[in-house]
């Protein structure tokens, strides 16, 4: 199911000229990193896909939001990101209704905790799907209407477990550092088109997909949810403070602007010094 809104009661608001505007679509975004990713690029004036695969009124309701607050058009697009051809089908839809994909951010993710012998493999195969698979096939299918408009930015957000490992996250940190592989891959690929492709390596947000992780990590490390936070989440994060989705959300802003047009294949790590070590 399908909703596009535009409202142009924002008179306050900087828009910028029809033309300067981008469309974003922003995979996994109605909740935590995602939807905070979509307001910031609807409050630089670029019409936003948001997308979940869950179509619920609170989902239209978003995309509702958005639109009033920025002025920009925004789309709700389902699409089940475990489904290689919902992935493709999404990227078509957004492209018919919005005209155009100039930004894709694949942020998309799914979690389970568990050690490698226990790992169930409907876990395992869930997480890869989600977490890498799918970004391959936004990517794919985006690139020819990138070509076509001029350039593009594509931001993949993946982990610092893209960059180091931690226990009972085997499928999560092959995901991620698969997910670092595809970006290097697709931006040298992409070198000469003026497309960028770019992770941004997040240590530990507070988002529902982390909330979520609490009581699996409770149980594997037999410890209280303080303790938890404190000694396993944070362990490794010096500043001892979670991310925030605001400081997630800057970051794409930077790597979708003008000013990174020569930031390519590369990650930003928003992780407290985590991967300093």
């Amino acid at each position: 199911m399908l909703h596009c809104n535009i409202d142009r009661s924002c008179r306050n608001q900087r828009i910028p000229p029809l033309a300067a505007r981008k469309t974003a679509v922003v995979t996994g975004s109605t909740s935590g990193i995602g939807l905070a990713i979509a307001q910031a690029l609807a409050a630089e004036g670029h019409n936003i896909v948001v997308n979940s695969f869950s179509d619920t009124a609170a989902d239209h309701a978003i995309a509702d939001s958005i639109a009033k607050q920025h002025g920009v058009k925004t789309a709700y697009i389902k699409a089940d990101m475990s489904k290689s051809a919902e992935c493709r089908a999404l990227i078509a839809r957004a492209a018919e209704t919005l005209g155009a994909v100039d930004i894709l951010v694949n942020n998309a993710g799914i979690q389970y905790v568990a050690p490698v012998e226990e790992f169930p493999t409907e876990k395992w195969d869930a997480i890869i799907a989600i977490n890498l698979s799918s970004a391959f096939h936004t990517i794919a299918a985006a690139i020819p209407l990138m070509k076509q408009a001029g350039g593009g930015r594509i931001v993949n957000i993946a982990s610092a477990h893209g960059l180091v490992a931690s226990p009972f996250k085997s499928a999560y940190v092959s995901a991620k550092h698969g997910i670092m592989g595809l970006t290097k891959t697709v931006a040298l690929e992409l070198a000469r088109e003026k497309i960028t492709c770019n992770a941004i390596c997040p240590g530990y947000v507070l988002t529902p997909l982390v909330e979520a992780q609490i009581p699996d990590q409770m149980k594997a490390h037999n410890m209280d949810r303080e303790t938890v936070i404190r000694e396993v989440m944070l362990d490794k994060q010096p500043t001892k403070e979670f991310v925030t989705v605001e400081q997630i959300a800057a970051a794409t802003v930077f790597l979708c602007s003008d000013a990174a047009a020569q930031v390519n294949g590369t990650h930003l790590s928003v992780d407290g010094g985590w991967t300093a070590a």
